[in-house]
């Protein structure tokens, strides 16, 4: 609680009024709701009073600036959603001060308060989302809640559709929200406690449940091994998209990704970690080694590849001496085409990684089936492989 807000005893040896909490009123409406309120309630006790039409509830004009004040320990998006909490379970009352942009009038409607406020005139309480001091650009509302007592929580209680809506927001399927439902019902009809707002309750319930599955997922990838159809998830493409990382190079990296780590057999852990930890090596090697030459052009008739570009191949684990051996062929392939292209680099690097992968398949295959094969009938079949190998122009397309 700021100093400036209320007095401090000179002699005390804290800085600060300590903060006293309920847990009675916590457990009813929240932490972070009775944390506000009763900071609010000490507010009023030290302020003058303000009558406001016909109203019996004290009022007292704060600002923006008194409101983080107030919760240091809060950001103001924070301070807003409990600010509206609170006015959507008819516990505070707001109204504009005409003529102000930095204050605004609160009091703070009890039970005591509503029943002396029957027959009278209502003040005219403003949007939470509208309150001037916060500074904050207004969005969606609240969910709406009756403002009354607690009520115990019934058998057939199902969320509104604001709380579902809200839940996702966080991406929540909705199969995962309802499955919660009969499980959060029996919870609290053992205890026989009672709520304000049971939506506000289910939303909180279901978003730590989220987070708790979440982690058992995480756990579960830790003790995963490589398998042949793993593909990164959208989450991870999307990371190394927006940073820069083309679509085609993502691509043609999964093939090696997967090779590589289903030969060694590894139990490992987040796979999709690991895979943007790798194409980010590779792709800021990629681009120091080639740049992002934007100038079409036709392959020289004595091109050679860069350094870079074995330097990349050997990240990969390709041989070197077999990607030299590829060279003749590929510029006569391209000489004989006449296409011009911004990158021969970029281009030979492709080719050799998507040979060396069928290579190394068409190896796996050999082995697989040389043992149970002739001799006479094994030597053709090398010879009709070696020959496919050589007419293929599967990587010029």
């Amino acid at each position: 609680m700021s100093p400036t807000m209320f007095p401090t005893t000179p002699s005390s040896l804290l800085p600060e009024r300590p903060l006293v909490i309920s847990p009675t009123l916590a457990a009813t409406i929240g932490l972070e709701e009775a944390v506000m309120l009763q900071s609010l309630a000490e507010v009023i006790s030290h302020r003058p009073n303000l009558k406001r039409h016909a109203s019996t509830l004290q009022w007292v004009e704060l600002s923006g600036e008194n409101m983080l004040a107030l919760f240091p320990f809060w950001a103001v998006i924070d301070i807003r959603r409990i600010q509206a909490s609170l006015q959507n379970l008819g516990l505070i009352v707001l109204e504009a001060i005409p003529k102000s942009e930095s204050s605004f009038y609160i009091a703070i409607d009890d039970s005591s308060a509503q029943k002396n406020r029957i027959n009278s005139e209502p003040a005219k309480s403003i949007s939470p989302l509208s309150v001037p001091p916060l500074g904050a650009a207004p969005h969606k509302p609240q969910p709406s809640i009756k403002p009354g007592s607690a009520t115990l929580i019934s058998s057939n209680w199902q969320p509104e559709e604001t709380w579902l809506q809200q839940c996702r927001q966080h991406n929540i399927p909705d199969q995962f929200i309802h499955t919660l439902v009969p499980e959060f019902i029996g919870y609290w009809r053992d205890r026989g406690q009672a709520r304000f707002s049971w939506g506000n309750a289910f939303y909180k319930h279901v978003l730590k449940e989220w987070r708790n599955e979440q982690t058992r997922v995480g756990k579960y990838e830790l003790s995963t091994q490589m398998s042949e159809s793993w593909r990164p998830g959208q989450d991870a493409i999307e990371i190394l998209e927006n940073s820069g990382v083309s679509g085609g190079f993502l691509e043609d990296a999964i093939p090696e990704f997967v090779l590589y780590w289903r030969e060694r057999g590894m139990v490992h852990g987040a796979w999709n970690t690991k895979f943007i930890e790798h194409i980010r090596r590779q792709w800021a090697k990629f681009s120091a080694s080639f740049g992002l030459d934007d100038t079409p052009n036709i392959i020289p008739s004595d091109w050679q590849p860069s350094a870079d570009c074995f330097e990349v191949l050997a990240l990969a684990e390709i041989d070197e001496e077999y990607a030299r051996g590829r060279v003749l062929e590929f510029v006569l392939y391209w000489r004989d085409s006449q296409q011009v292209k911004s990158s021969w680099n970029t281009v030979f690097l492709q080719f050799i990684k998507q040979d060396w992968a069928r290579r190394l398949q068409n190896q796996s295959t050999e082995e697989s089936y040389g043992e149970n094969e002739s001799v006479a009938g094994s030597s053709q079949q090398r010879i009709k492989e070696k020959f496919q190998k050589i007419a293929d122009r599967s990587w010029a397309d």
